[in-house]
């Protein structure tokens, strides 16, 4: 099993789509361990690790790894697969709309 640690961002993500948890971060380490130890891992892009959770319709938590700690820290997740819980014309809203308020400039900066 895997040492793994969870983002505060991935913990929300993980409570929006799905579902209340009294700890959404030990809960997605549990989830992370098994599908590590299943051995559903995959390569993503820039050095991530994509693990591929299938309990509960198909999550896949983005990771990195800290490899001196012997780490995975999931940094975020997404739905995969054709019926995901919150439709990707929302996330992707979501995503125009960070771009948009990234290259505005900083009125308080001179």
């Amino acid at each position: 099993m895997a040492l793994v640690a969870v983002t505060d961002h991935a913990a929300e993500r993980y409570l929006q789509r799905v579902r209340g948890a009294l700890d959404p971060k030990l809960e997605v380490t549990a989830r992370v361990s098994r599908a590590v130890d299943a051995g559903r891992l995959e390569p993503g892009e820039r050095g991530a690790v994509l693990v591929r959770d299938l309990e509960d319709g198909d999550l896949v938590y983005i990771c990195i790894e800290d490899k001196p700690r012997g780490e995975l820290i999931v940094i975020t997740l997404w739905e995969g697969g054709d019926d995901p819980r919150v439709p990707k014309r929302f996330t992707d809203a979501l995503r125009s709309r960070a771009r948009r308020a990234a290259s505005v400039p900083n009125a308080d900066q001179p």
